[in-house]
């Protein structure tokens, strides 16, 4: 692993559910992305050590002349992540989101960011970007995002343009099938939020607003459909409360 000198982004405080506000569906708008830094790192746990781990995982499965994708880039925190792990000068890094207000942020950072190797950004639908010779492949908390119905044509049309050898890492928020683990873990994810010194009201707004974009699965339907997509080999090398991180491997 080379020695990162990216820099993190600054880390202005999330307020944007901390007053009384109309419900409305959760986006990834100008708001978010200039508040987004600070929110998932008090959100997610775990985030601060996935986004390192990232860039350990990509100096091991990248390959000489292959492409690396991070799809739902938002800022580029992966991305910068999957940058500093490339170990060849001649790999093509590609950044998507459909966000301009995150792809405007993203392209910021990553020229502040002290590293030669080329980043493509586009501000398109994954759902339709182009994929080939992928080595490596990020969806760090974004197929939650995708409506269910078109997850698993999003996971094969990966999984196809993945070189042997190749993995996709892929995290997620998940709901388990117990009900009373189901209860427990997302408990302890709202006492780590209050740690993190969110109110109840933010919590309970943010989680009004993000519950019908937001759609989470159980581990076992992600392992069967990364297995139905293509891929030969789907372990959990992650996992913090009710969030996780899978590595989906292609060994053929």
């Amino acid at each position: 692993m080379t020695e990162g000198k990216a820099r993190a982004p600054e880390q202005i405080t999330d307020r944007l559910f901390a007053t009384e506000r109309n419900p409305e569906d959760f986006r990834f708008d100008a708001s978010v992305a200039r508040v987004f830094p600070d929110m998932i790192r008090r959100s997610v746990p775990g985030y601060t050590t996935i986004i390192p781990m990232i860039e350990v995982i990509t100096e091991q499965y990248a390959q000489p002349g292959s492409n690396c994708y991070d799809l739902g880039c938002s800022l580029g925190a992966s991305t910068l992540a999957m940058r500093h792990g490339i170990p060849y000068p001649d790999c093509t890094l590609v950044g998507v989101d459909n966000s301009s207000a995150m792809i405007e942020r993203c392209e910021h950072y990553i020229a502040l960011d002290d590293h030669e190797l080329p980043v493509t950004l586009r501000c398109e639908d994954l759902l339709n970007t182009e994929l080939n010779q992928a080595a490596v492949t990020t969806l760090n908390f974004t197929l939650q995002f995708v409506p269910p119905e078109h997850r698993l044509n999003l996971l094969t049309r990966i999984a196809d343009a993945t070189l042997p050898g190749g993995v996709l890492i892929l995290s997620e928020k998940v709901r388990f099938e117990s009900d009373c683990e189901q209860d427990i873990q997302t408990r302890l994810h709202h006492e780590f939020k209050r740690a993190n010194g969110y109110s109840d009201l933010e919590i309970s707004q943010k989680r009004a607003a993000i519950e019908k974009v937001l759609i989470p699965e159980t581990l076992a339907a992600h392992r069967e459909r990364l297995l139905n997509a293509g891929f030969d080999q789907v372990l959990v090398w992650y996992q913090c409360f009710n969030f996780v991180s899978m590595l989906a491997i292609k060994t053929r």
